[in-house]
């Protein structure tokens, strides 16, 4: 399941991804109002979401945040990975942050594990093709 964290994050996302790429950078006070993330929380999620390149800020009066690039060029896998770290829910199928598990006696036999392998692909599939534009224009089309 998804933390709350990842859930904030994706839903402050995607109300940048609705604003003007060329627009003044957003408020944080706003984001939060908008996207119904606690000011205390999204502070915290956008400084990591700006150190990994996916968010530029402005500081002062007329400061704020907006997306670094375009939104069709996040994807949702990207900025849960942020958040969350490797989407495997097992780590001897992470690409990323692969151990072996302890108790394990054959990785290579291991049905655990190729069942795991597929469910790693299938949602790495799903939401490194699921872009922050895509998501937002679902989102409006079933309002």
């Amino acid at each position: 399941m998804l933390t709350q964290r990842s859930r904030y994050a994706l839903r402050a996302m995607l109300f940048l991804a609705g604003e003007p790429a060329a627009g003044n950078p957003i408020p944080m006070n706003r984001i939060a109002a908008e996207a119904n993330v606690p000011r205390k929380f999204l502070e915290l999620i956008l400084a990591d979401l700006r150190e990994a390149g996916f968010l530029v800020s402005t500081r002062g009066k007329m400061g704020g945040y907006r997306l670094a690039r375009a939104a069709h060029l996040i994807s949702l896998g990207e900025i849960i990975r942020v958040i969350e770290g490797p989407l495997a829910l097992v780590p001897c199928v992470s690409r990323t942050a692969y151990r072996p598990c302890n108790d394990c006696k054959d990785e290579a036999a291991c049905a655990i594990r190729q069942a795991m392998a597929r469910v790693r692909d299938e949602t790495a599939r799903i939401l490194d093709g699921t872009s922050l534009a895509n998501a937002a224009a679902e989102d409006l089309a079933a309002a």
